[in-house]
């Protein structure tokens, strides 16, 4: 419930802003013309289907070592990111957004990025779920599969972070805002701190663990 508590949220607050209900722009930006620059609607239909894939994941994939958690990580969680979700969504679909300044090419390039990113981390997902790696005890470490989405497990503990920063930057190159990259950098700060601490648990419990591997960084942090 908390985890389908906080992504249901910003998948619809950003919906609000991207249709701008009333209220939300002052009048005189609601007299500018209602079609959004294409990547304004691009960003809508990236930022849907990032929460929609997290809401299958939580449902269907994600295994929880816990079943209850304190009633204040809710609180904190969904107001983290509802918050941020309002502020994003805010500048992205606001009436005098600016679009970005390499047009189509920047945006084309962003959006590579964010697919890659976003089959990536689906795929380290499913690997971890089918591996038995996705909780507080594990049966083995994480390997690479077939799958060339999952080869990174050579070079970090914790790919899914990796793909995770990865669809944020891109998002935010995608949308030349301010605030995005603010979430981005602080998104990563956060997966950061608990890539470490997993890859610390790696390394603790198997002796065999690949030297190589970093924390979230390939051979830099």
């Amino acid at each position: 419930m908390v985890f389908l508590s906080e992504y249901v949220g910003p998948l619809l607050i950003y919906l609000l802003f991207y249709f701008r209900l009333p209220y939300i722009y002052t009048h005189p930006h609601t007299l500018t013309p209602p079609d959004p620059h294409p990547a304004v609607s691009l960003a809508c239909v990236c930022h849907s289907l990032h929460y929609v894939k997290r809401l299958m994941e939580t449902v269907f994939v994600h295994r929880f070592t816990h079943g209850t958690l304190p009633v204040g990580v809710i609180i904190r969680n969904c107001v983290y990111y509802w918050g941020f979700a309002a502020w994003l969504a805010y500048y992205i679909n606001h009436p005098l957004y600016t679009p970005p300044s390499y047009g189509r090419p920047q945006i084309g390039c962003a959006l590579v990025m964010f697919t890659l990113c976003e089959v990536g981390n689906f795929s380290i997902h499913w690997s971890l779920n089918t591996s038995g790696g996705d909780g507080d005890k594990y049966r083995s470490f994480p390997h690479p599969s077939k799958n060339p989405f999952t080869w990174l497990f050579f070079f970090v503990s914790c790919p899914n972070y990796t793909y995770e920063v990865g669809v944020w930057v891109s998002f935010s190159i995608m949308t030349q805002c301010v605030p995005v990259a603010v979430f981005t950098l602080i998104g990563f700060v956060q997966m950061t701190i608990w890539a470490k601490w997993k890859h610390k648990a790696y390394t603790r419990e198997f002796k065999d663990y690949p030297t190589l591997r970093m924390s979230i960084l390939p051979f830099i942090l």
